[in-house]
This record gives structure tokens, sequence and C-alpha cells, in this order.
């Protein structure tokens, strides 16, 4: 008997081990800031919606033009009051990703144009009231603000530690995130609303002074720059030894990540800009021009177009990947649209009630967004079962329990026959 319950107490900490494995598995599928994670590569491999299912609609009255974050069950985004004006109507919003149910949100004094970034139980966004803020990401409790020489409009990331947001003021912070301490700071000689992106201890960014440039991310010091034709409103992507990025001056460019020598560049847009922040998964770089309609899928080695989707409109928000399906927004002509990732074929689109400047967010078959009609959207596949699904790795952990109770179970029978 004293064996039979070894056997079971061993398949009671299978079970619990099968369970933390399932546990961090959901955790890991989150979009914790713009583009999801510090090198911007907007590329997820959880489950992306195959449908445009409305799933719940949360009205802001207001304009939503930042891209969400997703993490532990909750979506934070950012919203500004409609029209030209500071008014009370700024806030950011923190609601249960799966019904739209407000949670808490944050009033500020100025419009909230950056996309909010989640890291360390805190969420930090910027605003027109020239602060750089940082909230309890759980209650929407203040914890610290840092005021800048110009309108926060910088989209922050967070990287070990360390919080990096530009600024109109030209400059990128740099901050320890828990206590709001300034690092450093790096001048600049135009707007900086590019989201820097982080790797390997450099961070990238766009100024509008036409320059990309890679700092030391400890320091702020100065490894590179380099000129383009434009403004850099573009967020780069670092990945494959590269920085991928966009310029108002048409052209989307590859540079050494560590030189800055150019690689390659794209002309992939007309009579503007490209804005839209690129995207990278398995060896291709997404991409699109604000005026040309076209959504780009580029070979990231060499530049050679590889496919190419004609939107409704132009393209000035970040692709989203998830799997093998890209998510797009075409922010003129106020749809979002699924494609494949290999062709470009398209799969469904979405339609809002205006612009849509923010960026899609890809977490647990849903996609997030808002747009210029005030609205946040939470669109995907509805549940056709009552109650909560149980993941598969749940289901096959409860059968090696039953499996290694009944092995047990049969071992002492049998021990007791002889």
């Amino acid at each position: 008997m004293k064996k039979f319950f070894v056997a079971i107490t061993l398949a009671i900490l299978c079970l619990s081990i099968a369970l933390s494995f399932t546990v961090n598995a959901q955790q890991a599928d989150s979009w914790p800031m713009f583009h999801r994670d510090p090198t911007h590569t907007g590329y997820s491999t959880a489950t992306g919606p195959s449908t445009n299912q409305t799933l719940w609609v949360f009205n802001t009255n207001g304009w939503v033009l930042s891209s969400p974050a997703v993490v532990n069950g909750i979506v934070y985004f950012t919203s500004s009051d409609k029209g030209y004006f500071h008014t009370s109507n700024n806030n950011i919003y923190a609601l249960n990703a799966k019904d739209g149910s407000k949670i808490w949100n944050y009033s500020v004094s100025a419009k909230i144009y950056t996309s909010p970034a989640v890291a360390d139980g805190m969420v930090f966004f910027g605003s027109d009231d020239k602060a750089i803020y940082a909230l309890n990401a759980t209650t929407g409790a203040y914890i610290w603000k840092c005021i800048t020489d110009g309108q926060a409009e910088g989209i922050p990331t967070v990287s070990n530690g360390i919080l990096y947001a530009g600024s109109n003021d030209g400059k990128l912070y740099a901050f320890n995130d828990s206590l709001g301490m300034p690092i450093w700071n790096f001048p600049t000689g135009g707007y900086v609303t590019s989201g820097p992106a982080v790797s390997n201890g450099i961070v990238y960014f766009g100024s509008y002074d036409h320059n990309v440039y890679a700092l030391d991310a400890l320091t702020g010091a100065k490894k590179w720059s380099f000129p383009t034709g434009n403004v850099v409103a573009s967020s780069p992507v670092v990945a494959n030894g590269n920085v991928y990025v966009g310029s108002f001056d048409n052209v989307t460019y590859a540079l050494n990540a560590n030189t800055g020598t150019l690689v390659w560049n794209v002309t992939t847009g007309y009579d503007q800009c490209v804005q839209a922040s690129p995207a990278f998964a398995n060896g291709v770089i997404y991409t699109g021009g604000a005026f040309d309609k076209k959504v780009y899928a580029l070979d990231a080695a060499t530049g050679t177009e590889k496919w190419t989707y004609t939107l409704n409109d132009g393209l000035t928000t970040a692709p989203a990947i998830v799997g093998n399906t890209i998510y797009v927004t075409s922010t003129l002509g106020n749809k979002t649209y699924a494609l494949n990732a290999d062709t470009g074929n398209f799969i469904w689109s979405f339609q809002t009630g205006n612009y849509i400047y923010s960026s899609p967010a890809i977490v647990d078959g849903t996609a997030y967004f808002g747009s210029y009609d005030g609205n946040f959207y939470a669109i995907g596949q509805t549940t056709t079962t009552s109650g909560s699904a149980i993941p598969n790795t749940v289901y096959y952990a409860i059968v090696i329990v039953i499996v290694i109770v009944v092995i047990a179970a049969a071992i002492v029978m049998l021990r007791k026959r002889r």
C-alpha cells in the first residue's frame, strides 16, 4: 500500500509539472509593447484569428491612435479626446481581454499619442503634457513620471529594466523603469517619435532630422548614424544582423546592425513617405507605403520583392505576423486585413468607422486594435462551447496521471496476489 501512495504522489507531481508548463505557455502568449518585443519583429508563433467576427467593442468617446499591449489577460491602450484641443478626456485604459470590461483607467491633462509598454508589473506611456508615466499595471495606481522638454510622443520600449522613449524635444531618453531615474539622454536634430528597438546592447531609432541612430543601450554613447532622405518616423526592426526601417523619402532601408552600412534599399512608396514600421518573420520583411496602398513582402537578405497586395488605401501602421498570417491595417481605408504571409492571398478584412492608426496586437486568437471612430475592437473566433476550454496540455497531463495510477494500482495488486 505504501508503494501505491508513492505512485499517487509521483502522479500528482507529474500533473503539477504539466500544469506549470501549460500556465507558462499561456503567459508566453502576450504582446507587452509596440510590435511585441524589444527588437520590434512584430512576430508571434501563437494562434491568430482566422475569422473577422466581432468579439467585443469598447467606446472611448475619443480617438484611439495607440497600438495596444496585452499581458496576463489585460489589454492596455490610450485614447485622446476628439479634436485638437487639450481636454480631460485623455486616458490610458486597462480592459479585460476576454470581454472588454473596464478594469481601470487613468486620465492626464493632455493628449496621448503613444502606445503603452508593459514590463515588471508596470505600464508606461507618454503624453503631450511632456511627461512619461509609469503606473501599476494591475491597479492603474500612479508610480512615477518624468518631464521631458517637449511633447512626449515617442513610442516607449522596455528592455532589461530600462525604459527608452523619445520626445518632441529631439531627445531619446533612458530611465530606470522601476524608479524613473534618468540614466542618459541623447539629442538629435528633430522629433523622436520612432519606437526604439533594442538588441545585443544597442538601441536603434529614427529621428525627424532624417537619421537612423545606433547608441550603446547602457550609456547612450553613439555607435553610428545613417542619413536618409527625409523624416524617419518608422520604428526599426532588428533581425538577421540588420536594422530595417522606413523613411519619408519613400524608401525602406536595410542597414548592418553593427556598422550602419547600407545593405540594400527599396522604394516602397510614392508621393510622400514610408511611415509604416516593418515586421520580420522567417527571412521576410513586411512593410508598406503611406499612399501607394500596397503591402510589400521583401526578402530580408536582398530586398527582392516576394509579393505585394493592394489595400483599399494607404498603410502607416506596423503589420503583425502570427504563424502564417499577416495582419495589417489600411489607415485611410478604415480596414484591417488578414493575408497569407507566404503568398499575400486575402483571408478576411474588417471595416471600422474611421481611420486606423493603431497597429494590431494578436494574443490568444484575438486581434486587438483601435480606430479614429473612438472604438477599440477585439476580433476573432467566438467560443462555441460553454465554459473555458481546457488546453491540450492539460488533457495530456490528465491522461498521463491516469495511466500512472492504473499501472501503480496493477503492480500493487499483482504483488499482493504473489
